[in-house]
């Protein structure tokens, strides 16, 4: 009866998470940044959330240390925050890396995230990644997620800004515009 009453919380939890939200891509939010040409805005970006293929190049440093080097990525799109930037492991330098195995954290559509470090900062997580995603994001297996806060980052050569947040690790081009959730005045979003 526990285990019942358990999984039901976490349906019904999961369903309030992804209901929560007023805005879905469909319509701007007047506070929101109109686009200039060559621009996209993050209230375009739907809800749920989509995976976009990324042919551009990516690339992940920590000082001196290359971690990734991709042009096999994939972005997920989720309205008013950046694209978040997945790569697949076989683009990674996985000897850079260890696991976190007393973090974790559950997103409403993706599922259990488990996080890594660097060897060298081990306790900073610098990327995240799921191992058994929802059906929804299979895709995401196989994949690793970086924090901009904690690495430098670039996309066909353009250095990425950080979304402002610990949690939400967005990578921020000057094709985007927001605002961007995580920003100072957007914790109900």
């Amino acid at each position: 009866m526990g285990s019942s009453k358990k999984g039901k919380t976490k349906i019904d939890w999961l369903q309030k998470a992804r209901e929560h939200w007023s805005y879905k891509g469909e319509k701007r939010p007047p506070f929101a940044i109109e686009p200039k040409e060559n621009q996209r805005s993050v209230w375009d970006f739907p809800r749920p959330p989509i995976i976009e293929k990324v042919s551009k190049t990516v690339i992940v440093n920590h000082k001196d240390t290359r971690i990734v080097d991709s042009r096999n990525a994939l972005a997920v799109l989720e309205t008013a925050s950046p694209p978040t930037y997945y790569i697949p492991k076989d683009d990674v330098d996985m000897n850079t890396l260890i696991t976190m195995p007393n973090k974790s954290s559950m997103c409403e559509w993706k599922g259990n995230a488990m996080y890594w470090t660097l060897k060298e900062m081990i306790n900073v997580p610098v990327a995240w990644s799921y191992l058994n995603p929802f059906s929804e994001f299979e895709a995401l297996k196989d994949h690793i997620a970086f924090y901009p806060q904690h690495l430098d980052c670039y996309i066909d050569g353009e250095q990425v800004r950080a979304q402002s947040s610990q949690f939400y690790a967005g990578w921020i081009t000057s094709d985007l515009v927001g605002p961007f959730k995580g920003e100072p005045g957007t914790g109900h979003w």
